[in-house]
């Protein structure tokens, strides 16, 4: 799997998208429910709306969060 997140994007979007979730719970506009994405992406390390724009901001080709043993 191509990883394009970096681990600075992938704290981020974690950060933001566990804030928007709460938010969103505790009744907040529609879009706040946005934080699932960006709860999800961060996990998975890849966005799909970034390769569709060719975009990265992982430096590395292909390399997981946690080492395989």
């Amino acid at each position: 799997m191509k990883i394009n997140l970096a681990i600075w994007d992938r704290v981020l979007r974690f950060f933001f998208g566990v804030l928007f979730t709460a938010w969103a719970i505790a009744g907040g506009p529609w879009w706040t429910y946005a934080g699932v994405y960006l709860i999800l992406t961060s996990a998975w390390g890849l966005c799909p709306l970034y390769s569709l724009f060719r975009i990265r901001t992982a430096k590395f080709e292909e390399r997981p969060l946690i080492p395989p043993e």
